[in-house]
């Protein structure tokens, strides 16, 4: 069994989706310390402009002293559709994907771990993604004595699983001789680049999914998911 697991991100990069569309199951690290100015809460799309602009969810009393399911949301899902529709009103696919982002900001949830976490449910079905998820908090001991490591190798015993997949990233947090020790193949995904037509500007790379799922076919977008590479 495959298993991946990650804070939740809102509307995250396509990597992110990707990741989620390799595993058999994927876990919201949703109990471990929220961390301001990531993309937990946001993410980049483009502007009207020459430049990019920051979309994401106020939040209330945030602070890194806190867990991620314990940061609440404020309200304030009107003006953020009015920013999609501003900037994405005349992408070919809007019609198809403003109603996901509508329900997922219209969502009565109560914290950025769920708001966030319904971001990348709601763009896996719409991708026809078959992946479990679960939340850390729910399923999984969270003790204090465990290291970063020790925690991520118990919740893949306790799921079964032979292989742990992390982002990119992971390559400097993580060992596969340690990983290996328990009988678990340590891989990193790592994206490559996709290039479209963004309202014929200056290709931005790397921004939320939003911008992708707006600009692109779901058949194209579905191809995209295996645009990279395991290392």
């Amino acid at each position: 069994m495959k298993l991946a697991i990650m804070q939740p991100y809102f509307f995250p990069y396509l990597g992110y989706i990707q990741l989620v569309n390799l595993v058999d199951k994927f876990v919201f690290y949703d109990d471990v310390n929220f961390i301001k100015n990531g993309w937990i809460a946001r993410n980049r799309i483009i502007s009207n402009t020459n430049s990019l602009q920051y979309f994401g969810v106020n939040l209330t009393q945030a602070s890194q002293n806190k867990l991620i399911n314990e940061i609440k949301i404020g309200n304030d899902s009107t003006r953020k559709l009015k920013t999609i529709k501003h900037v994405y009103s005349r992408a070919p696919f809007f019609n198809d994907v403003y109603p996901l982002i509508e329900a997922c900001l219209n969502d009565p949830v109560k914290t950025i771990a769920e708001m966030s976490a319904n971001s990348v449910v709601k763009v896996a079905d719409y991708l026809g993604i078959e992946t479990e998820f679960e939340f850390s908090s729910k399923c999984y001991a969270n003790s204090i004595d465990f290291g970063r490591s020790e925690r991520i190798v118990a919740i893949c015993k306790q799921e079964k699983a032979s292989t742990y997949i992390n982002s990119i990233g992971g390559v400097e947090l993580y060992s596969k001789d340690y990983f290996k020790k328990f009988g678990i193949n340590l891989q990193f995904l790592d994206a490559n680049r996709v290039t479209y037509n963004q309202f014929n500007k200056p290709f931005e790379s790397n921004l939320s999914i939003i911008d992708v799922l707006m600009f692109n076919s779901l058949d194209r977008v579905k191809e995209y998911l295996n645009f990279f590479d395991l290392k």
